[in-house]
C-alpha cells in the first residue's frame, strides 16, 4: 500500500490573490488538481493533504476526490512541520511514503513510478531510507540545490536563501518530490532544527540527516525538464499554462 503527503497549506503571497496557492488556477483547474490526478495514476492509494491558510475552501474544492485525507497545520512553520502534522497518520506505515507539493502542476506520473521503483527494487533489508527526484535547471534561483562529495554522492540539499555564492552555481535542484521509508522519515523528523535563515523547519533537511545517522540516501536525476517548471509568481503559472497547451 502507498502512502503520499501534499503540502497545500500555503497562502501563496506572490501570486497576487487571496486563494490558497494550491487552488491558484492553471488552464482553469486548480494547480493541486494535476498534482492528486498524477498520484493516482501512479498507483497511490493513500494521499493525505496538508491544509493551512483557508482551509475549508481547500477540503471544499476537493470534496470530489474520495480517498483524500486532511490534515491541519495551524502554524506555517516550513515543509518539515507540515509533514510532522501526519506522523499520527503514518506511525502505523512500514513501507514508501511519497512527499510532493501541491504547487507542483507539472509534475508527471513516470516520474513518480521511476522513483517508487528505485526503492522497491532493492530487498527490504537494502532498501533506502529516502529517494529524492533531482532535475538540472539552467536558472535554479530559488530552489534547493543538490550537494554532492567527490565520488558523486548525495550529502545534502541547501536551500537558495542559505547558499553559498559557489553553491548558488549548482544547477541540480531539489524538486520537492521524496520517497522516504516512513519509519525512518518519523526518526529524522525528531532531529529538524530551525537554525536557518527562515527560522523553518526544512523537509529539505531530513535526507541529510538520514545520511548523519547512517542511512542510504540516493538523489536520482529523473525528473522530466518540464518538472523543474516552478509556480512562485503569476508570471511563472502562465508559463506553465504555456507549456500545458504546447502539450495537450
Amino acid at each position: 500500500m502507498k502512502y503520499a503527503v501534499v503540502m497545500a497549506a500555503g497562502k501563496g503571497t506572490r501570486m497576487k490573490s487571496e486563494l490558497p496557492k494550491v487552488l491558484f488556477p492553471i488552464l482553469e483547474r486548480p494547480m493541486i488538481e494535476y498534482v492528486l490526478d498524477a498520484l493516482e495514476l501512479a498507483g497511490i492509494d493513500n494521499i493525505i493533504v496538508v491544509i493551512g491558510y483557508r482551509s475549508g475552501l481547500v477540503r471544499e474544492t476537493l470534496a470530489h476526490r474520495r480517498h483524500l485525507v486532511f490534515v491541519e497545520q495551524t502554524e506555517q512553520l516550513g515543509t518539515g512541520h507540515a509533514v510532522m502534522t501526519c506522523q499520527e497518520n503514518l506511525k502505523q506505515h512500514q513501507e514508501a511514503v511519497m512527499i510532493v507539493a501541491g504547487d507542483s502542476p507539472m509534475i508527471q506520473t513516470d516520474s513518480i513510478k521511476k522513483l517508487f521503483e528505485a526503492y522497491e527494487k532493492e530487498s527490504v533489508e537494502k532498501r533506502p531510507s529516502c529517494i529524492l527526484g533531482t532535475a538540472h535547471k539552467e536558472n535554479p534561483e530559488g530552489l534547493g540545490r543538490i550537494l554532492r562529495d567527490e565520488a558523486g554522492d548525495f550529502y545534502g540539499i541547501v536551500e537558495d536563501k542559505d547558499a553559498s555564492v559557489e553553491q548558488k552555481n549548482i544547477t541540480e535542484v531539489n524538486m520537492s518530490y521524496y520517497v522516504f521509508h516512513t519509519p525512518d522519515l518519523l526518526e529524522a523528523l525528531t532531529h529538524l532544527r530551525t537554525d536557518n535563515a527562515q527560522k523553518e523547519y526544512y523537509i529539505t533537511d531530513t535526507p541529510a540527516i538520514m545520511k548523519l545517522l547512517g542511512k542510504h540516501v540516493i538523489a536520482l536525476p529523473v525528473l522530466q525538464p518540464i518538472e523543474s517548471l516552478s509556480i512562485n509568481t503569476v508570471e511563472e503559472a502562465k508559463i506553465v499554462e504555456e507549456v500545458m497547451r504546447s502539450t495537450l
